[in-house]
């Protein structure tokens, strides 16, 4: 994430100011990723189940 942060020119003080919710809005503005629901999990683990 820092490497992120530093690639678009967030200094390392301001990365680790930056709440949660600020980090998400701005990956998201970035087009990165969003956090997978619940739903998708459970279909993953069904999906591929650790057998364990």
């Amino acid at each position: 994430m820092l490497r992120i942060a530093a690639q678009i020119g967030v200094t390392p003080d301001a990365f680790w100011r930056l709440s949660l919710k600020e980090w998400r809005m701005l990956n998201e503005a970035l087009g990165g990723t969003t956090p997978m629901g619940r739903q998708a999990l459970k279909q993953m683990m069904e999906d591929w189940p650790d057998g364990g």
